[in-house]
């Protein structure tokens, strides 16, 4: 081998030295890369578990199964019981009759505990109604129990059940109000024992044990079950509903327009019957 040849040789060997060693580095430096990209992924992944976490337990918190559940005794609470004795307080109850016995004017009212368009009646009309009607004496109105926006049979049976027994002691119409006032989101899943347990400690003046006592009434179930029935026979497939007539006389649907807010249609309507 000639000296030129040789010097050739040793720099082909020297180039492909420093080719490998320019792979190595370059091979080094993708997986250095690659690590640090796997990390930033790693540690996003935990982040973003944490959040959905904290999200979760944030939501489950606030919405207590769609309702956040009021403790009797809480200034919330102190605030519901004052705006449904506002309404209903000082009226005659009997069972689930508020007004005076001997009202020339009827109204009953066929509704759902958690419908959501009852309690924009109870917040809207209602209140005047009682105000101007059923306080005067001219007008007595029943509760009477038609399943629309309760989607289990047994929960709305088991609720309705409650308001009579609360009935039982004239209390059913705060029960009733305090229920709507506090009225979770529909179909949430938000009527258990728990709640309905609470809102009986908001009722002023309810003897709990004798209320617990009366749930168990077979003939208040019987009653829940002929109010559907009456409803069915007049027609009513929504709540609320509503039928007026003279007391003891012959019921015809109350057509009250198409505001559940505004009173002037239930005026009207009542009117009709105190004049007729």
């Amino acid at each position: 081998m000639s000296p030129v040849d040789s010097e050739e040789e040793d720099l082909t060997r020297k180039q492909r030295r420093e080719q490998a060693r320019a792979q190595r580095k370059a091979l080094e430096e993708a997986e250095a890369a690659h690590a640090v990209r796997r990390k930033r992924i790693t540690q996003l992944a935990v982040v973003v578990a944490v959040v959905v976490v904290a999200v979760v337990v944030i939501v489950v918190a606030t919405s207590g199964g769609g309702s956040k559940k009021i403790e009797a005794g809480t200034p919330e609470a102190t605030k519901t019981t004052a705006a449904v004795e506002g309404l209903v307080g000082g009226i005659p109850q009997n069972g689930n009759v508020i007004g005076n016995p001997a009202a020339p004017v009827t109204i009953q009212y066929f509704g759902d505990l958690e419908c959501p368009i009852c309690k924009e009646f109870t917040l809207g009309a209602l209140p005047s109604i009682l105000q101007q009607w059923v306080r005067t004496g001219k007008v007595k109105i029943e509760y009477r129990s038609l399943e629309t926006a309760t989607r289990e049979p047994e929960v709305f049976k088991t609720q309705q059940v409650a308001a009579l027994a609360a009935g039982k002691q004239a209390k059913m119409w705060q029960f009733i109000e305090t229920f709507y006032h506090e009225q979770g989101e529909e179909g949430s899943g938000y009527v258990t024992e728990s709640y309905l347990q609470g809102l009986a400690r908001q009722v002023p003046g309810l003897n709990l044990t004798k209320w617990t006592e009366d749930r168990n009434d077979p003939a208040l179930v019987e009653q829940v079950t002929s109010d559907g029935q009456a409803a069915n026979a007049a027609g009513f497939t929504g709540t609320p509903s509503f039928l007026i007539g003279k007391t003891g006389g012959t019921m015809t649907t109350l057509n009250y327009g198409s505001s559940l807010t505004d009173p002037t249609g239930f005026d009207q309507a009542i009117e009709a019957q105190l004049k007729g």
